[in-house]
């Protein structure tokens, strides 16, 4: 037996929609996956979770221990990555002391905030980063190990530091790659 699901197996996972050469982690754990849409040629590593609203492109790789919580909204554009052991929050709960934090707790007891990550095309993120709500990483760029993306990026630059920071443009020659 494969470590990947087969065709068939991720029919019955309930996924929105999936689309050809996709390869998913039997370890891998999905939460309300039918809002969950994956395009062609995506592979998902062992124990990595997705959870809510997430659309992936085509052309992406996610590395094991990867969390994508998606309740406001996640999307990786085509030709993206995601390295070992990040996280995407696209919803936090408010830690001013004024609100209970976490899912147990009633609505009008905690106050979540949040929105969209959008990962644009191109763009790849080092292992061991966290990215917070509503935030963009611009085409092409790229964020180093152990990053805090607190805020969007701008295109075709690498990034690092708590919080990322620009550290210098990168080359933008892979868009002219065809296969």
């Amino acid at each position: 037996m494969s470590s990947f699901y087969t065709n068939e197996e991720l029919s019955n996972l309930g996924l929105n929609k999936f689309g050809d050469k996709v390869f998913i982690s039997r370890y891998a754990q999905f939460y309300s996956p039918e809002t969950i849409t994956i395009g062609n040629n995506v592979r998902i590593d062992d124990f990595c979770i997705l959870s809510g609203n997430i659309t992936l492109g085509s052309n992406i790789h996610i590395s094991a221990y990867v969390a994508l919580y998606g309740s406001k909204g996640i999307i990786l554009e085509n030709y993206t990555g995601i390295s070992p052991r990040c996280t995407l929050f696209s919803a936090m709960d408010d830690f001013s002391g004024k609100y209970l934090i976490g899912p147990i707790h009633p609505r009008e007891l905690t106050n979540v905030t949040g929105g969209k990550i959008i990962l644009k095309q191109y763009s790849q993120i080092g292992a061991h980063c966290v990215i917070f709500p509503n935030v963009t990483i611009g085409e092409g760029s790229v964020v180093g190990t152990c990053s805090l993306i607190t805020k969007s990026l701008d295109d075709w630059g690498i990034y690092a530091g708590i919080p990322a920071k620009w550290i210098k443009p990168r080359d933008t020659r892979i868009k002219n790659i065809n296969y």
